[in-house]
């Protein structure tokens, strides 16, 4: 990989880590004070994705074409990425703690690393096993044991962690000339739409509380942690599909491994949660869990899974690489 572009990359990638870092922390105070985990996720990113919308029309230029290209691609992310992902892990929140859902959600680079093996059969070469462990390591010391909270809390979490690898995955595809903006926010809408149908068809609840709430250490009203958290979903998907095309979807994922690490900066800033010395050891752990992944120069013969070389958006993608894992 071009060393500037990859160092682009983990810029972009760390500033998406902080934007979905807040996440936890600027939506438990809308779930506890009644809204439901779908409305919660379909007003997110609805609202994000229409923040979204004039830098798309921007970017795109009257090029639709691209976009009809790109058509499996954007629903894989609008309907896994955005409104599934999302649903299960704020469906989590309401039952463990952010801390436990956050550990189990990202387990998502180890799925990506076991992936590789099972597509390749071949075993992951020994810096990025290394940098797996110290990394999981580090997000064990950042938020302690996995403990409190039902068993359906923790099956949410896992599907969390499986919508989490998709995600990498779907989004480091080769994007065919359709900007990461535009991406992006077609995702983000259409995924708000698919929720708000499975909402107003009653499959799941769909409650809206208009009330204040207790966030940003008082009580406001209702709207102004919700139009926070679109602003940083927006911004965390845009930065997170940029970088994901510069990383690939293994390093890229490890990267994402830093928003447990804001996370928990947030969460003791706006929640009053505790964090120590171990939060602050396991964030330089996961640093330098990146760094061994990072380090590892070959790609892998994955089946785009792991780390691609980049190349240019109009390039033809040989079939052999685009396998089982492509949503368009």
């Amino acid at each position: 990989m071009n060393s500037t572009r990859v160092s682009t990359g983990l810029v972009i990638g760390v500033l998406a880590s902080v934007a979905f870092g807040t996440s936890g922390a600027l939506a438990k105070p809308l779930m506890e004070s009644g809204w439901s985990p779908a409305a919660a996720v379909t007003v997110r990113a609805g609202l994000a994705g229409i923040l979204l919308v004039p830098f798309a029309l921007a970017a795109l230029r009257g090029k639709w074409g691209v976009v009809w290209l790109a058509r499996w691609r954007i629903l894989g992310m609008a309907l896994i990425g955005v409104a599934g992902t999302q649903l299960v892990y704020f469906a989590a929140l309401q039952r463990i703690p952010v801390s436990s859902a956050l550990l189990i959600e990202y387990l998502a680079p180890l799925l990506l690393v076991a992936g590789v093996a099972v597509m390749t059969r071949r075993m992951p070469r020994p810096l990025v096993l290394v940098g797996s462990a110290v990394a999981i390591g580090g997000l064990v010391l950042i938020i302690g044991p996995v403990g409190g909270g039902d068993p359906l809390g923790y099956a949410f979490a896992a599907l969390a962690a499986v919508g989490c690898a998709l995600y990498y995955v779907i989004a480091a595809r080769p994007a065919h000339g359709l900007p990461h903006v535009a991406f992006a926010a077609l995702g983000l809408v259409l995924g708000s739409l698919s929720l708000g149908i499975v909402g107003l068809a009653g499959l799941v609840p769909f409650d809206i509380v208009l009330a204040e709430v207790n966030a940003l250490g008082g009580i406001v009203p209702w709207w102004m942690p919700l139009l926070i958290l679109a602003a940083t979903t927006a911004i965390g998907y845009a930065f997170s599909i940029t970088a994901s095309q510069a990383l690939g979807s293994r390093l890229m994922s490890f990267v994402g491994m830093l928003e447990v690490v804001f996370a928990s900066l947030f969460a003791w800033l706006l929640l009053s949660e505790a964090l120590g010395v171990f939060q602050l050891l396991g964030g330089m752990l996961i640093l330098v869990g990146i760094a061994c992944v990072r380090s590892e120069k070959s790609p892998d013969p994955t089946l785009g899974i792991g780390e691609v070389q980049p190349r240019h958006v109009d390039e033809p993608t040989p079939d052999r690489e685009l396998g089982t894992a492509t949503r368009g």
